[in-house]
């Protein structure tokens, strides 16, 4: 997709400690100012002075980029007319701001990844996937002749990206990435995001009012950055213009447009659940050990459902993928599951869009493997982790405390050197005997 989120999180927090029975006027007071104080951000320079360097840098630092990109001075101009910084955006950092604390994370890939997959949600939008799908079944079946992508898979990123555009919006665009490539975390990314928005209205694509987007600026049904507008956004309705806004064909074309050019293997599927018998190691996962399926086949893996492998899929190379190592659903994938890691770079992402999709399409349920309780790993505790395994030898992708293929595999080559069961993924109990 298109809107940076990488491995999505989803934090599940809960208090099991007894609260001491407090009341009265001055407690409530205390209790309020508590409140305020940890739930709004403390700036270390004033907002009037930093709105007055945001009027300097708008004029002196962006502008003469924006000419170079063909922007012109009357563009420029009308789009930041009246524009205020949004002090609400999450990861601001206002220039003379003190650095803040670093913070222990957590998310979904570092504890079980059950609820990323509410079977609720599933199917709710797997219903309305297949209602959709049979509404726009012209639309669909034109858009897969152009492009080469299965309709179910287009629905599925469309339901999982903003419900099938029902999803209310409620920023704009321009405000937001302006906001963050002026002071955010991040400012080099959205700077050239909000230099690609301008070439937009720049062509006259859209009107700035229509260009409703997340807080991260990601815009329309399809959530695209505008630098992948730019790239992949298609007009399929024939009126002019790629609206991916308020058109439907113009949003499942864009999808699709968008999976095309990232690799989509026409006539392949996206993967497969399969059983791993216990003497197949769970450390051979990632797209630089694909081997035809036939392959894996021959190794004793088997497909969950109890069906074989289709026919054509037997010569093609397929990838083991455990995402939670041994405590969870084991898949072989193919090349299109990484080219949905094209659109958003999560494992569980891709997962879950295969599996919506096959629900579309199949009537298919929920993975029959279960996810299992790893453990409440932080980033911090992965990230050192990683960098033990990095000072043995081991390839990990990099210190960055996201468990991704590679550190789930040096885990489990660690695990096996080592006389231990490889798990593959990193749990607790690993914290004091990985040294």
């Amino acid at each position: 997709m298109t809107g940076y989120s990488g491995a999505i999180g989803v934090a599940i927090r809960g208090d099991m400690n007894p609260k001491p029975r407090c009341g009265g006027p001055t407690f409530k007071l205390i209790l309020i100012l508590f409140l305020t104080a940890i739930t709004t951000p403390v700036w270390a320079v004033s907002k009037a002075s930093t709105e007055k360097q945001f009027s300097i840098w708008l004029q002196q630092d962006l502008w003469p980029e924006a000419k170079r990109k063909g922007i012109s001075n009357t563009i420029f101009k009308r789009s930041f007319s009246g524009i205020k910084l949004q002090w609400d955006l999450p990861d601001l950092r206002p220039p003379g701001s003190r650095l803040p604390k670093k913070r222990r994370q957590s998310q979904s890939e570092f504890r079980s990844p059950a609820p990323y997959f509410s079977e609720k949600r599933l199917r709710r939008l797997a219903e309305s996937g297949r209602a959709l799908s049979r509404k726009w079944s012209k639309t669909l079946a034109r858009v897969e002749q152009t492009y080469g992508i299965p309709g179910h898979i287009l629905l599925a990123i469309w339901g999982r990206e903003s419900g099938f555009g029902r999803a209310r919006m409620t920023h704009s665009a321009l405000p937001v990435l302006v906001t963050k490539a002026f002071m955010s975390t991040r400012k080099p990314l959205f700077r050239r995001e909000l230099l690609a928005l301008l070439q937009i209205l720049q062509r006259g694509h859209i009107k700035q009012a229509a260009m409703q987007s997340s807080w991260a600026g990601a815009m329309g049904q399809p959530q695209f950055m505008p630098s992948s507008y730019l790239k992949y956004a298609v007009d399929f309705d024939g009126d002019g213009h790629s609206d991916i806004w308020s058109s439907v064909p113009d949003t499942l074309a864009s999808i699709a447009n968008y999976l095309s050019k990232s690799g989509w293997q026409t006539g392949r599927d996206w993967g497969f659940e399969v059983s791993l018998k216990d003497s197949v190691f769970c450390g051979q996962e990632g797209p630089d050990r694909a081997r035809p399926i036939s392959r894996w086949v021959g190794q004793g893996i088997t497909r969950k459902n109890g069906k074989a492998f289709p026919k054509h899929e037997l010569k093609s190379k397929g990838m083991l993928m455990v995402p939670a190592g041994i405590h969870g659903p084991k898949f072989v994938v193919t090349p299109n599951f990484y080219v949905l890691k094209e659109y958003n770079n999560s494992d569980l992402y891709a997962l879950f869009i295969g599996n919506l999709g096959d629900r579309i399409a199949y009537g298919f349920g929920a993975f029959r493997g279960e996810w299992g309780d790893v453990g409440k790993m932080l980033r911090s505790d992965v990230q050192r982790m990683q960098q033990i395994l990095e000072q043995a030898g081991h390839d990990v992708g990099g210190a960055d405390g996201l468990p991704g293929y590679k550190t789930r595999r040096s885990i489990g080559a660690w695990q096996r050197k080592n006389g231990h069961r490889p798990s593959c993924f990193p749990t607790s109990d690993l914290v004091p005997v990985l040294r």
